[in-house]
């Protein structure tokens, strides 16, 4: 349990000890083996960011209790060892207290290291660093043979260490990362620039990720948020002292809509950095406004602890469970709503087309910007190392098409093809088989699968992001 301390800050939770985190891996891999072959093999946690159906199973799930911690920090060398299950909540808890932060801290507190590197994670500062598995050192990893095996950039099992992103435990379940961190100050002071079409706000944002710098002033993060063609924003973010008061948007103010202005000239704020790196967490970007968290009467009477995306994801689930949605749309005389949820990446020099398109076609709005450059070679989702790339998300649901239920996706996949990007798959996915395997890395998968899991113990990604079973 976590006590809160001033801007919603948590106090770290204490080290998890060497004996008592070899202990928990020894249960992980114990209930490993007691699970029949033929049954699907899962985690037994409580959350998730997966917004894709599964399949039911009967089988018992792994047992990760006791993986949910920090086991220690380096100030000096400023790297963490992290257990598998620690959610970045508590991983940003713990390094903050040295003045330190992951490379990259995904959006939402209930995300998982594990699960950040496994099935990818993005945000401000990929623009420099990457994606959250760019910045790990090496990982121990319980595979599908059963085995535990330590694995790094060079060595015996290099090929798990560049193939394990985004696999999402298809090749097996991270016990153990080692990552570097990095220095931050108190606060982060924003500037929020407006423009008024789509072309020149991506040449601004091509500008900062080429100079790391914005008019002579230092960038440290960068995100944008596309209102409509002609109104979208680049939030800048620079490191700070807490100078002043910082905002809070925790309560009745919502962070998103305090970036929007006419802009005559930029917008400015200023967050602690711990406020900074959860500023989406407390309205799921823009999604609470689905449960009328942003309306001010319903707001006051939310209760603060639950203006969270742990407790709209009770809520999401509750609706797949009992088709809530679906059923209020018929007492409307409507027809269900298909869902699109994705992020997309498509390089720089195609953001505008492919977000005028977006505009045009489908009926959703705001929509998110993240830039991303990669350093390096991963095999199932391959950027092009050096190039950038924009990352687009969008969240919500469209009408459904009752002769293709999946229709908009369907559009969507077809247009991040031609413009020669990538697809997340924590969400709905629709590909063929063959093209499938052409986007996330076939021939190298279905070598590290013979490898790891020669029995095939696990799902294979296909099957698991795809056929949902």
């Amino acid at each position: 349990m976590t006590t809160t301390t001033g801007q919603g800050r948590s106090a770290p939770l204490p080290m998890v000890p060497a004996a008592a985190h070899e202990a928990a891996v020894a249960r992980l891999a114990a209930s490993y083996r007691a699970i029949p072959a033929d049954a699907t093999v899962r985690l037994a946690k409580k959350t998730s960011n997966l917004f894709r159906a599964r399949a039911r199973t009967d089988a018992p799930g792994l047992d990760v209790s006791g993986l949910g911690g920090v086991l220690s920090v380096d100030p000096v060398a400023r790297t963490a060892d992290v257990q598998g299950m620690c959610t970045y909540a508590d991983l940003v808890d713990a390094t903050l207290a040295h003045g330190l932060a992951p490379l990259v801290v995904p959006q939402l507190k209930t995300i998982t290291l594990g699960g950040a590197v496994t099935g990818l994670g993005i945000e401000s500062t990929s623009f420099r660093s990457g994606l959250p598995h760019e910045s790990v050192l090496e990982m121990d990893i319980l595979t599908g043979s059963g085995e535990i095996v330590t694995a790094r950039p060079e060595g015996e099992h290099a090929d798990l260490f560049h193939g394990f992103p985004n696999s999402y435990g298809t090749l097996g379940y991270a016990t153990r990362l080692r990552i570097s961190l990095e220095e931050v100050d108190a606060a982060v002071a924003l500037r929020h620039l407006r423009f008024h079409d789509l072309e020149s706000l991506v040449t601004a944002m091509g500008a900062v990720v080429d100079t790391g710098e914005h008019e002579g002033e230092r960038v440290d993060y960068l995100d944008g948020v596309v209102f409509s063609a002609t109104e979208a924003y680049l939030t800048l973010g620079r490191r700070s002292p807490l100078t002043g008061a910082p905002s809070d948007y925790t309560g009745m103010d919502v962070y998103y809509r305090s970036i929007q202005h006419d802009g005559a000239r930029p917008r400015t704020d200023l967050l602690t950095t711990h406020d900074y790196l959860w500023r989406w967490d407390t309205d799921w970007f823009w999604c609470s406004r689905a449960f009328g968290v942003q309306r001010p009467g319903i707001r006051r009477l939310w209760p603060k602890r639950f203006r969270n995306s742990a407790s709209y994801w009770k809520l999401i689930a509750l609706d797949h469970r009992f088709d809530v949605a679906d059923r209020l749309e018929a007492r409307k005389g409507r027809p269900p709503r298909e869902r699109v949820v994705q992020d997309i990446e498509v390089p720089l020099g195609r953001t505008a087309e492919f977000v005028e398109w977006f505009l045009r076609e489908v009926p959703i709005e705001p929509i998110w910007l993240c830039p991303v450059r990669s350093s390096g070679s991963w095999p199932l989702y391959p950027l092009r190392p050096g190039e950038t790339y924009v990352n687009v998300g969008f969240w919500s649901s469209v009408p459904r098409d009752p002769d293709d239920p999946g229709a908009t996706n369907r559009l969507i996949e077809a247009k991040v093809t031609e413009l020669d990007g990538h697809k997340s798959l924590y969400s709905d996915s629709y590909y063929d088989e063959g093209e499938f395997w052409q986007h996330y890395g076939g021939a190298t998968y279905a070598a590290l699968k013979a490898r790891y899991d020669p029995r095939s113990r696990l799902l294979d990604l296909y099957s698991k992001a795809v056929r949902r079973t």
